[in-house]
């Protein structure tokens, strides 16, 4: 039978100091470490090579763009903030029971948003994608290469974060337009087909 581990004030230490980094919006330092290019070019391309990944994080920016400001700009903040919060949390082993399954209703709920043009109080917003970007952003966390650098990783995941939801915004704006919103509607709908082929194990 194993012994269950009483998390130490270490821990607690270094889960602080992680979680900071993770929030740090800056690639520059002073002393780079070794690794760290490597690091940030294993950070940048992982939400870049899961498909789940990228539908959710495109949808934020379409949900966003068709809620209209405030909502453009904060649900695109709120994500990568939070998403750093569950890195954190994956890095220092914080175990998150039913990570791939969030990640996949985040794509289905998500979609589903954009596809039937729900608009729920800009807080209600914030909240539904702040719970899935812990799911994201856990799986960042607990896939972390040895061999990188936990900062610059997480720097590039967050800019790679940051431009998939610039391109959703982008989509988005096509609203302006009647063609547009038909055509930003059926994106949600192809993003929630996505969530539900991974949700049952199609893809």
């Amino acid at each position: 039978m194993k012994t269950r581990q009483i998390p130490t004030a270490d821990s607690f230490q270094r889960f602080a100091l992680i979680a900071l980094v993770f929030l740090v919006p800056s690639v520059a330092s002073a002393h780079p470490e070794t690794g760290g290019i490597g690091g940030f070019v294993s950070g940048f391309l992982h939400p870049l090579t899961g498909l789940d990944h990228i539908a959710a994080m495109v949808a934020v920016g379409l949900w966003g763009a068709y809620l209209g400001a405030p909502a453009m700009w904060l649900l695109p903040v709120v994500f990568p903030m939070v998403m750093a919060f569950g890195g954190a949390l994956g890095i220092v082993g914080v175990p998150l029971p039913g990570t791939e399954t969030g990640i996949a209703l985040s794509g289905v709920l998500l979609g589903l948003a954009v596809a039937l043009a729900l608009r729920p109080p800009i807080w209600v917003a914030a909240v539904i994608v702040g719970v899935f970007a812990i799911f994201h952003g856990h799986a960042h966390g607990t896939e972390l290469p040895h061999a990188a650098n936990a900062f610059t990783y997480a720097v590039g995941f967050v800019i790679a974060t940051g431009l998939l939801h610039l391109s959703g915004i982008a989509l988005g704006l096509l609203t302006r337009w009647p063609w547009g919103t038909a055509v930003v509607r059926a994106g949600g709908g192809l993003i929630a087909c996505v969530g539900f082929a991974f949700l049952f194990g199609y893809l």
